[in-house]
């Protein structure tokens, strides 16, 4: 599906993705790497922290360790828009359950405060809109709600911070800036890192849109940039005349896409990819220059031209982050080609906000040999 892709690079230089506005407050304590564990989480974002927490909430007395090359949050999980749907990208798929049901229960059960407001998500096009649509906005035609799906929003900062810290009281080693160099699939699989070599008996890769040589995902996945900007805090009267006074979040059915919600009394609007010919290059991005300057750019443009309420807006946030687009927009999640005994799972196409979460918990299900893997190829 993918083109072939070039050497990797041997040295990338600082990223600047922008001034994304939630935080993340956990940070791992530096301890030693073990020799062995029963089981590796590699990837600190939601999939890999919520696997290794549930990993120990059903087996305690199972050691488990997770590897972040960079922080936790530092991919796509930390920078997301944080819109929570029902579905995957490619509809709903055999077996997969009701997601933003699990996805509440899983934050519950390991004390989670994630801000999870759930009103409902309107889903937004150009021709057939509803009859009472709140929103009539100009955007390459008149844009109109025309439906409204489950859904809602969280506070990716706040999801990171309390899964991370629900692991680490759980007992997971946690570790940050431990890149995973490369693994030989043996029994146990082997795990080389610059803090020395870890044996596991079992491992999740949770990598998403990065190191697909680890993954194998070279040929079933693209990694893209996408961006979202946010404006100031707006009048609850302008709120009201814009449509969003409701607090739905939405996003359109049909291109040019456009996605949103509210942060308090912020709005944030998402649009546009950014394209690369490796997945290392994400890694330097500078969201100042470039092709990124100009998604930006554009995308505000756009959001002054929806709404006369809009035309002079301030925008106080612009940030972007990865995302995993795989083929037909269905998860990867399985077995890895090179060994029974790894799992990889991501590639969630932007609906991964809460399906990580939820599918990471099934993941560590599956690790422990109480859930079959799906059949979703």
């Amino acid at each position: 599906m993918f083109p072939e892709r070039p050497e990797p690079k041997s040295k990338m230089d600082p990223k600047n993705w922008g001034n994304r506005p939630w935080t993340i407050d956990f940070h791992a304590k530096p301890r030693p790497l073990p020799d062995s564990v029963d089981f590796a989480i590699v990837g600190g974002g939601f999939t890999g922290l919520a696997a290794a927490a549930w990993l120990k909430r059903l087996a305690p007395e199972k050691s488990v360790a997770l590897l972040e090359a960079e922080t936790f949050g530092s991919g796509a999980s930390g920078h997301t828009g944080g819109l929570a749907l029902a579905e995957s990208a490619a509809g709903n798929l055999p077996g997969l359950g009701d997601v933003l049901s699990g996805y509440q229960k899983i934050l519950l059960a390991l004390g989670v405060a994630g801000d999870v407001y759930l009103p409902g998500v309107y889903e937004l096009g150009r021709t057939m809109p509803l009859k009472n649509s709140p929103i009539h906005w100009t955007d390459s035609g008149e844009l109109r709600a025309i439906n409204e799906v489950v859904g809602g929003t969280i506070d990716p900062g706040k999801a990171v911070t309390g899964l991370a810290a629900g692991a680490a009281g759980s007992g997971v080693l946690l570790f940050e800036h431990v890149n995973v160099e490369h693994c030989d699939f043996h029994d146990p699989l082997v795990l080389h890192t610059p803090l020395g070599i870890l044996r596991a008996k079992q491992v999740l890769f949770a990598t998403n849109a990065y190191s697909l040589e680890l993954t194998g995902w070279t040929q079933r996945t693209e990694s893209c940039f996408t961006i979202a900007v946010a404006t100031e805090s707006l009048l609850d009267s302008t709120l009201e005349e814009i449509g969003l006074a409701n607090g739905k979040p939405f996003y359109t059915v049909d291109l040019p896409y456009l996605w949103g919600r509210l942060l308090g009394k912020q709005v944030i609007f998402g649009s546009g990819l950014v394209h690369f010919s490796d997945w290392r290059e994400m890694h330097s991005l500078n969201v100042d220059a470039g092709s990124a300057a100009g998604t930006f750019a554009r995308l505000e443009n756009r959001v002054r031209n929806l709404h006369p309420k809009l035309s002079d807006v301030s925008i106080t946030h612009r940030w972007g982050g990865p995302i995993s687009i795989s083929e037909g927009w269905v998860p990867i999640f399985e077995r890895h080609p090179q060994s029974g005994n790894a799992i990889v799972l991501g590639g969630y196409s932007g609906h991964g906000v809460a399906q990580s979460v939820y599918l990471g918990a099934c993941a560590a299900e599956a690790l422990l040999g109480i859930r079959e893997l799906p059949r979703w190829k």
